[in-house]
This record gives C-alpha cells, sequence and structure tokens, in this order.
C-alpha cells in the first residue's frame, strides 16, 4: 500500500497561538524602522538654525562736522538740531576758544565744531533666514469608541482656543489707547487760561511805570524779572513772532504779537531762539535770558504794548493777572 503524507491535525488553541506569533512578527519590524529613521533625522533639524547666525555689524565711526552759527542760534539749539552728543556742554567744551567764556553768548557767522556727531551707516543686508525643518506628521487622532458622539469634542477645543485668543487681543487694544496719553503729557504746560509767566519761577524786579532820568520815556516802560543768564524765555500766550534781533538799546530782542492783538517783547536776551514770522503757541521758549544792551546786570525787560513799537506800553502785570497769571 503505498506511503501517503499523514495530516497531522493540530488543536484550534495551538493553530491560533502559531498564527499571532507571525502577525506580531511583522508589525515589529515596521516599527523598528520607524523609530530607526527618526534618531537620524532629529539632529539635522536641530544644528540647523546653528549654522544661520551671523555675526553683528560693527558700530559705524563718529564723524565730525562744522556748523555756521545763524542769527536766533543758541548752543543747546544747535545741539538738539544736530544731535550733538553730550548736548550743549560738550557742544561748549568742544568750542570754548570761539565762544569765549559765556556759553549763553553766541553771534552770527561763528564756526562750530560738530564732533561726535554719528553718520549714518549703510544697513547691513538682512541674512538669509534657513529653511524650516519639515514638520514631523501630526500623530493620527484615536477613534472614538463605538457608539460615542465626536461632535461635543469638538465643541470644546474651539471654545478654548477662542478664549486663550483674547487676553491677547485686550492688550493690543490698550497698548494702542494709551500712546497717544504719553504724547499729551511731553507737550509744553500752559495755563488753563492760555496764559503763562515769561520765565517760570517768576520773580519781580524793578516795576513797570517807575519815574527816572535813566529811562528816555522818563519812565520804565516794563517789567523787569529776576532772571539769571541763560534762563529760558517762554511765549505767555500764542502769537506770531515780528522782531528777532538786536533792539539797540533794548539789546537783543524778540516780540511777538498775541491772538488779542496785543503785542508781548522780551528784552536784554543773551541768545534768540525763534525768527521773524514764526508761530509760536503758549509755553513755547524764545530764547534766554542775558544781559545784553543798555543794563546793569542780566534780567529779563518784559512789555506788553498795544503796538509794535516803543511808547504804547501798558502795564504788563497787570495784563497778565487780567488773564489767569499768578505774579
Amino acid at each position: 500500500m503505498p506511503a501517503q503524507a499523514r495530516r497531522i491535525a493540530l488543536p484550534r488553541a495551538a493553530r491560533i497561538g502559531i498564527a499571532t506569533a507571525v502577525t506580531g512578527a511583522s508589525f515589529v519590524l515596521p516599527l523598528v524602522t520607524a523609530i530607526s529613521a527618526q534618531a537620524h533625522t532629529t539632529p539635522a533639524a536641530t544644528t540647523a538654525p546653528a549654522a544661520s547666525e551671523a555675526a553683528a555689524p560693527a558700530a559705524a565711526p563718529a564723524a565730525q562736522q562744522s556748523y555756521r552759527v545763524v542769527s536766533g542760534d543758541s548752543l543747546s539749539k544747535i545741539a538738539d538740531v544736530k544731535h550733538v552728543e553730550g548736548g550743549w556742554q560738550a557742544l561748549y567744551e568742544q568750542n570754548r576758544s570761539v565762544v569765549g567764556a559765556n556759553p549763553n553768548l553766541i553771534f552770527p557767522g561763528q564756526q562750530l565744531t560738530l564732533a561726535g556727531h554719528a553718520a549714518d551707516a549703510a544697513k547691513p543686508a538682512a541674512p538669509a533666514k534657513p529653511a524650516a525643518p519639515a514638520k514631523p506628521a501630526a500623530p493620527a487622532k484615536p477613534a472614538a469608541p463605538a457608539g460615542q458622539d465626536t461632535s461635543a469634542a469638538a465643541d470644546t477645543q474651539v471654545q478654548v482656543r477662542t478664549e486663550a485668543a483674547k487676553p491677547g487681543a485686550q492688550l493690543q487694544t490698550q497698548v494702542q489707547t494709551a500712546a497717544p496719553a504719553q504724547a499729551v503729557t511731553a507737550a509744553p504746560v500752559a495755563a488753563t487760561s492760555g496764559y503763562v509767566a515769561p520765565l517760570a519761577n517768576p520773580v519781580l524786579g524793578e516795576a513797570y511805570g517807575v519815574a527816572g532820568s535813566m529811562w528816555a520815556s522818563g519812565h520804565h516802560t516794563g517789567q523787569d524779572f529776576v532772571a539769571a543768564t541763560g534762563t529760558p524765555l517762554r511765549a505767555v500766550a500764542n502769537g506770531v513772532v515780528v522782531k528777532a534781533g538786536n533792539g539797540g538799546a533794548y539789546g537783543n530782542e524778540v516780540e511777538i504779537k498775541l491772538a488779542d492783538g496785543k503785542y508781548a517783547q522780551y528784552a536784554h536776551l543773551s541768545s534768540i531762539g525763534v525768527s521773524i514770522g514764526q508761530t509760536v503757541t503758549v509755553g513755547q521758549q524764545l530764547g534766554l535770558s542775558g544781559a545784553t544792551g543798555n543794563v546793569t546786570g542780566p534780567h529779563l525787560h518784559f512789555e506788553i504794548r498795544t503796538g509794535p513799537e516803543y511808547g504804547s506800553d501798558i502795564d504788563p502785570v497787570a495784563y497778565l493777572r487780567a488773564h489767569g497769571v499768578a505774579l
């Protein structure tokens, strides 16, 4: 009788165990391959940004320039306009031999050296941005258990992202609203009446109307204010400059026509900071006090006039007090 292969009948539990072992091996091999590939690609992504770093460009050297003084200039005005490092003090130290012993008295035509005026440097080209590493694929979301509604989970996720975005939007609105308030505090301080004293912390000197032979009109035509040389002088109200220059016995003078038609005159200035035709606002600096012209010492001679010329004076203290200025 020919030999025939005999079929070995295995129990059902044994056949299931063999199938499970073979299937598990097929799953393990792809998983090991994926982990190995990820380990080799991670260093490249972390070291890429380091190669893109560039050294910061060196600062541009300081340039040296010269400036010719014109009418209405002061050292502080020149230092501000020309952005001189160290302000007017540094500018005066650089030009002490030209200006002389009084830093508040400069003249048109003087040639000043502007050291420390930074020259504009060419902006370096921005380094090329490195290519962003490829983002890893998002892991697959686990399947929801049978019979569970996924719409509730989606609604919850959207709500969380919306709430997280709200604080940032509120912060941006607060910053944009607060910015203009900063500019308001930097504006010149003015009285609520629209008038201020011609200088800060005013101290009255020789009064208006005092009789004496030293004055051509026979009396004092203005009000003197105690002021050391270099004290900032300011517009008592809004107006337009009608005089700015040498006024003979008045020395360096500035006169502005006020909005109500009156004229305010400032005399014996060491420096003039405005020009004829310029519009000025209340509290704006016009120049610096001094002792130019016919004087016995530094002070401010201040007049209020009904017209632009000498002889139309009125009591300046009474005028300012009538406009709410405490003197």
